[in-house]
């Protein structure tokens, strides 16, 4: 039984006619070693950012469900182009737009969810020795209005697929094509020469995108581990095996940190609400999911018959935030406050499912921070994230800090065996 492999080319991968020939070169390959091969594919490289400026060059606002229509065209431009190329290599391909793949969504313009996919489509045309190329980031509702999953939804799209096809029953997986050999131990762009990591878990992957990481898309982390489906992250113009995504046992014989992430340009929006208003909290956190607000970390404070809620957004979102809170502020009753905005903020997050079984990670954080003079603005964990928010321009020299104090210079297999922090 042949394996099947869904390999995903992210947009710098096709970015100009020599990378699509590349491409299509890798997957001929691996269909010549006998696999079947289903690629996915995005937007070439800028197209979505030309498309974005487009539409706001002709009307910044405007329906969601246009925007969408618009979006969509850049993977239609990709899949096209790489079906062709493969065709030139002699092989049968054809170009699928998301619902011809069977996604189906649900009816949230520029964020969709995947409902359900139906793969009788895809499986026809394995059978028939075809290669399909698949558009990502895109679907359709029941009804047949077209969607689009969001920034870094194509990798959503290729690991939901490998799932829905069943890719490990015949021993294959998932590989993500991109511009970086893999997952380092902290940004190769903010630390030099980082060690590449051989393996790491879908749940410290998950943790590292949601901190800054920018190489996978949370969502598609989520489907691999849920479907347990290996996801191997390799550069698309280089040889390497890259980095596996998988699920991997906890011993002590993993380090107690495996990377670390920085997140940029953050604001905080602080209010003060009645302690005994028992509505409060709600109606503040509904109003920023009505504005499709993305919230990162929450802090509560009591003082008095008061309580201080403070929550970090993007430097992006603060105007847009700032807004509603004023208005949810006014509808709760309280009209003689403003919320506060503070702006040039960064979070330091250190990694590792170690965490769950060494002790001393956050002493030995928080005086490596304290050595270099970094004030710590706030904390939080979890079992395996320990992240402090600081000052933008404390960031890079806390990142080294951390990267230095946790020895994630060196590689990990000869940071095996020692003695747990």
């Amino acid at each position: 039984m042949p394996k099947t492999i869904v390999q995903k080319f992210g947009g710098t991968s096709l970015a100009r006619r020599e990378d699509v020939l590349r491409c299509a070169e890798r997957v001929a390959g691996q269909r010549a070693s006998g696999d079947q091969v289903v690629v996915v594919v995005s937007a070439m490289g800028g197209t979505t950012d030309e498309l974005i400026g487009l539409a706001n060059s002709v009307h910044a606002g405007g329906r969601a469900r246009e925007r969408d229509l618009l979006m969509a065209a850049g993977e239609q431009i990709s899949a096209s182009i790489m079906a062709l190329a493969l065709q030139a290599l002699g092989l049968e391909a054809v170009a699928l737009t998301g619902p011809q793949a069977g996604f189906t969504t649900d009816e949230a313009f520029g964020r969709a969810r995947i409902t359900s996919i139906r793969t009788a489509r895809i499986v026809q045309e394995l059978e028939q020795g075809r290669i399909p190329i698949v558009m990502g980031f895109q679907g359709a509702t029941p009804e047949g209005e077209l969607t689009t999953f969001g920034r870094g939804g194509s990798d959503t799209t290729a690991v939901a697929l490998a799932a829905a096809l069943n890719v490990v029953s015949s021993g294959g997986y998932c590989e993500i094509f991109t511009d970086v050999d893999g997952i380092h131990t902290a940004d190769p762009r903010l630390v030099p020469g980082p060690p590449l990591l051989e393996q790491i878990s879908y749940e410290e992957m998950l943790e590292l995108a949601l901190q800054g990481a920018r190489v996978m898309e949370p969502r598609a982390l989520v489907f691999g581990d849920k479907y347990g489906v290996p996801i191997r992250v390799r550069h698309a113009r280089r040889p390497g095996q890259g980095t596996l995504i998988t699920t991997m046992e906890q011993t002590m014989e993993r380090p107690s940190v495996v990377g670390c992430a920085l997140k940029e340009n953050l604001g905080r929006i602080s209010v003060s609400i009645p302690a005994k208003d028992a509505n409060a909290q709600a109606h503040l956190f509904e109003a920023t999911a009505n504005a499709n607000i993305i919230v990162d970390d929450i802090i509560q404070t009591e003082r008095g018959d008061h309580v201080d809620v403070a929550f970090t957004v993007e430097h992006n979102d603060l105007a847009t935030v700032r807004t509603a809170v004023g208005e949810a502020l006014v509808e709760l009753g309280i009209r003689d406050q403003e919320p506060q905005v503070e702006i040039g903020l960064a979070k330091l997050s250190a990694i590792g499912t170690g965490m769950k079984t060494h002790t001393g990670i956050a002493s030995k954080m928080f005086r490596a921070l304290a050595d270099r003079a970094i004030p710590i603005r706030n904390i939080t964990t979890s079992e395996i994230k320990i992240s402090c928010l600081i000052t933008q321009e404390d960031a890079q020299n806390a990142l080294e800090s951390i990267h230095a104090v946790f020895q994630l210079g060196t590689p990990v297999d000869e940071r095996l065996g020692q003695t747990p922090e």
